[in-house]
């Protein structure tokens, strides 16, 4: 039986909770959120939650902090911290940001000799391993990545942050023309605001300057200000009745040729009801094998490529070679 502490108490752990129900190995100590705890087991008791300061109280008793903040502010932040204590596995998902982010886990992984994995998901994650295999597979060639349509956790949590929005989501949307020459193998370089556009329903405060607000949002670097984004500003009523999902997916495309005239496309595709709990299964499957690597006496911060496949599942190696491969 695998330990494991959730480390945050959004819709991403909410998820964690749901994933954990399907995977008869894992069992939930607690959550750890900044929120009073009394409040949030009256919202949910079938789970013990606990004050983020108690968390090193239970480093004996978790064999894996999955993390469940937002990429924006509080996993730069909290997954070095909490790493210097217990094995964890993020969903940091800032790409400009990834080698940043790692170094800083890194660095209080080595030292704790603790295993970190970040950036587990589907981009960063299901969709970075694709694009390692694609491109080794086919070394003469392009790859494109597309997002959505669907919303983006982050990019929303993002916008949430600036100063006078009450909430939002945002829409991070491939375009259609762009994505058709892409698979018919043409070869052609694209540039971002070429391949997606990003659209945002945004709930302002009583008062709020709305203009800052849009201008915040569409210069944000690493989130929309390389991209075609329109803003629009709606009632919290609207955002529920109309926005209230969170369904996402995109594509994984790479186009080449192994030899003059000889072409292939291969195409890697997600299509989901929900972006968080699709994730949550994700880190899930890292949580086990980030536990194993741990028992083999690894440490230091890893990705998805230092990960081998079988150390992801709960099955033996003999099972997994008779009916898996």
């Amino acid at each position: 039986m695998i330990n494991i502490g959730i480390y945050g108490y959004g819709n991403l752990a909410k998820g964690v909770l749901k994933a954990v129900k399907k995977n008869s190995d894992f069992n939930v100590v607690g959550i750890f959120s900044r929120r009073d705890p009394k409040k949030l087991k009256e919202e949910n008791k079938e789970v013990n939650f606990y004050s983020v300061d108690e968390v090193l109280s239970f480093k004996d008793k978790i064999d894996v902090m999955i993390m469940c903040g937002g990429s924006k502010s509080d996993l730069p932040q909290q997954s070095p911290l909490i790493v210097s204590n217990f094995n964890i596995v993020d969903s940091f998902d800032t790409h400009q940001m990834i080698t940043e982010h790692f170094d800083n886990v890194n660095k209080n992984a080595l030292v704790s000799k603790h295993v970190g994995i970040i950036s587990v998901g589907w981009d960063p994650g299901m969709f970075s391993l694709n694009r390692i295999i694609f491109d080794s597979i086919l070394p003469d060639g392009n790859t494109y990545t597309f997002w959505g349509k669907g919303v983006s956790q982050g990019h929303s949590d993002a916008i949430r942050r600036i100063d006078g929005v009450l909430d939002a989501r945002q829409y991070t949307i491939p375009i259609d023309s762009t994505l058709e020459e892409v698979r018919s193998g043409n070869g052609k370089k694209y540039s971002a605001r070429e391949m997606h556009k990003r659209e945002c329903y945004v709930v302002a405060k009583e008062g709020a300057d709305k203009a800052r607000i849009e201008q915040e949002i569409k210069t944000m670097p690493y989130y929309f200000a390389d991209y075609d984004t329109t803003v629009h500003f709606i009632t919290k009523e609207e955002l529920d009745k109309n926005h209230s999902g969170i369904p996402h997916g995109g594509f994984v495309i790479r186009s080449g040729e192994t030899s003059e005239g000889v072409n292939h496309v291969l195409e890697y595709r997600l299509k989901l009801d929900s972006n968080p709990e699709f994730t949550a299964s994700i880190l899930v499957a890292y949580a086990r094998a980030c536990v194993k690597m741990y028992k083999r006496g690894e440490y230091g911060c890893k990705t998805v490529f230092d990960v081998a496949p079988k150390d992801l599942s709960n099955l033996d190696y003999q099972n997994l070679i008779a009916h898996k491969l």
